[in-house]
């Protein structure tokens, strides 16, 4: 199925007896796999009589040796799946396997794709970006602190320098533009942080999406904020360049001194929020984040410092 796809990538019309002689199956037999090709990877196939089939979108598939030749500092190995569970998921698999670290992960699609939270995160074929680097740590937890904030920052500036001005950040873990949503960190340990542990850096980008009915909130596309298809594979080469600066400095001054760009770029700073943790909330106004990464609110007038995976922020209906 997936090679009368790359036959069909380059969006012009192929006859179904071609189809069939490349494939080495009956036409018959190629009009099944076309219908599969529909109804598992949403794919739309104009058909028509005397021409042939012909995607409605051609596709750019992701390829490790353009996303190499773009980005040759980038030497992690990459391993690249049509289509996996997640792409953080098979992370944590590699590394029990024994992958030596550091290493990329890279799906076409993902058919549990997982949020912050326990969320879904919509993951169509060959769209957007599904990612996910792993680091092995041995500097204790210093290397861990505000990881997550810093690999916003890159998603960030990414988005920034291919085209979208208006991305910004929202605590913990989101990229926005205005109020939608554009890219989502998720970040998940293994070992002991205190000493060696490895940590996968998750990240969705909705990078050519349209439309979904997958997604209960506001949230937008590369595509929809430029108006034209993007090159998964330049945004891959360029969020991996973006990483290695942000991750360096990180290693290197620790989170504090990334600190004040962060709360330049926090789209929420000076707001007034509710944080959610659980069944219980808490209003207060933003002051910004600590050394640690930690979200500082003033709650009835007094500073105080929350962290934790299982917040969420919100606006309140009168900021």
């Amino acid at each position: 199925m997936l090679t009368l796809l790359k036959l069909l990538k380059d969006g012009k019309f192929h006859s179904g007896q071609a189809l069939g002689v490349a494939l080495g199956i009956s036409r018959s037999a190629v009009w099944k796999q076309l219908q599969h090709l529909e109804a598992e990877l949403g794919l739309s196939i104009h058909k028509v009589r005397g021409r042939g089939y012909q995607l409605a979108t051609p596709l750019t598939l992701l390829d490790p040796a353009r996303i190499k030749e773009q980005a040759p500092s980038c030497d992690w190995p990459i391993l690249l799946f049509d289509s996996i569970d997640s792409t953080n998921a098979e992370a944590l698999r590699a590394i029990h396997r024994g992958q030596a670290a550091p290493f990329l992960v890279l799906s076409e699609r993902q058919t549990a794709g997982r949020g912050r939270r326990g969320r879904n995160w919509a993951s169509p074929f060959a769209e957007n970006i599904y990612y996910s680097l792993v680091l092995r740590i041995e500097g204790g937890m210093r290397q861990l602190e505000g990881l997550s904030l810093v690999v916003g920052l890159a998603v960030m500036q990414t988005l920034r320098d291919l085209g979208i001005p208006g991305a910004g950040l929202k605590w913990p873990n989101d990229v926005l533009v205005g109020q939608k949503k554009i890219a989502g960190i998720l970040l998940e340990l293994v070992g002991d942080p205190a000493d060696v542990c490895h940590v996968v850096l998750g990240v969705g980008i909705n990078v050519n999406m349209q439309a979904t009915d997958e997604i209960d909130q506001q949230w937008t596309s590369v595509r929809l904020e430029s108006g034209g298809v993007l090159d998964r594979n330049h945004l891959v080469a360029q969020l991996g360049l973006m990483l290695q600066k942000y991750l360096t400095r990180h290693q290197i001054d620790g989170f504090s001194a990334i600190q004040r760009e962060w709360e330049q770029n926090h789209l929420w700073q000076g707001r007034a929020v509710s944080l959610i943790a659980g069944v219980n909330q808490i209003d207060g106004e933003v002051l910004g984040i600590d050394s640690q990464g930690a979200l500082r609110l003033k709650v009835n007038g007094v500073e105080k410092v929350f962290s934790g995976g299982e917040l969420s922020l919100r606006l309140r209906d009168d900021s």
